[in-house]
């Protein structure tokens, strides 16, 4: 998977770097999304439930999966196809780069892919469409009691009760619909969903994914952002 394959890389960065002697040091060095994730500095901003959600069911499961899986990673020292740059020879360096900066999609989500030129070539062509929609409804859409609001009329329930605990069938639905339409179109982060829910990241994060196949989706959603 692309994700933990980059995780495992930036996290391993100060070790390639010599900053640190090895992963003993890496644990608790404290410039370092690592050491978050393994509960050894704290950093409220970092979503640590979403990446190690990836790893097992349990916090104490997930953290010694994660911990074996970056320990696997040292033997394989730099990854060209990890270390960026892909954006730029894919466009032909930063001349033709400056060219992007007065269309549509900029280069919001670009310079962010790390990857071969042919790996971020792909994944912009996928995206691009669906980028365009995403900061179009970023711009104009709802926002989180907005879009709150609107998902609990159209169940017909209090909004409050998207709040609760319920497990009740229409709630749950709605729940999940609501996750799916704040992170997966709006970009709004887990963490943020999770606060106003009153639930964890890594649930928003479920919640999200099952949206994704729900069979009805694509009409909530018309009627909801209005595609």
């Amino acid at each position: 998977m692309y994700l933990k394959e980059l995780v495992r890389y930036i996290h391993l960065n100060p070790l390639r770097a010599k900053i640190v002697k090895d992963l003993k040091e890496l644990k608790s060095y404290p410039y370092c999304g690592h050491s978050v994730l393994l509960g050894k500095v704290k950093n409220d901003w970092q979503d640590t439930e979403y990446v190690l959600n990836f790893f097992g069911t349990t916090l104490g499961s997930a953290r010694r999966a994660y911990s074996a899986y970056v320990a696997r990673g040292v033997a394989k020292g730099r990854r060209p196809d990890l270390v960026g740059g892909g954006l730029l020879r894919s466009v032909g360096g930063w001349f033709e780069l400056k060219k992007f900066r007065d269309s549509a999609i900029r280069i919001k989500g670009d310079e962010r892919i790390l990857g071969s030129s042919d790996f971020v070539k792909a994944v912009l062509k996928k995206a691009n469409e669906d980028l365009q929609q995403k900061y179009r409804l970023t711009a104009t859409g709802p926002n989180l009691d907005e879009l709150l609001r609107k998902v609990a009329g159209y169940y017909r329930i209090d909004p409050d009760d998207l709040k609760t605990a319920s497990k009740e069938s229409t709630l749950t639905k709605a729940r999940t619909v609501l996750c799916y339409l704040a992170v997966r179109r709006l970009m709004i982060s887990c963490a943020d969903v999770a606060r106003h829910l009153k639930i964890s990241p890594v649930t928003v994060s479920r919640a999200a994914s099952r949206g994704a196949n729900l069979p009805d989706l694509k009409r909530i959603q018309n009627e909801l952002l209005g595609g």
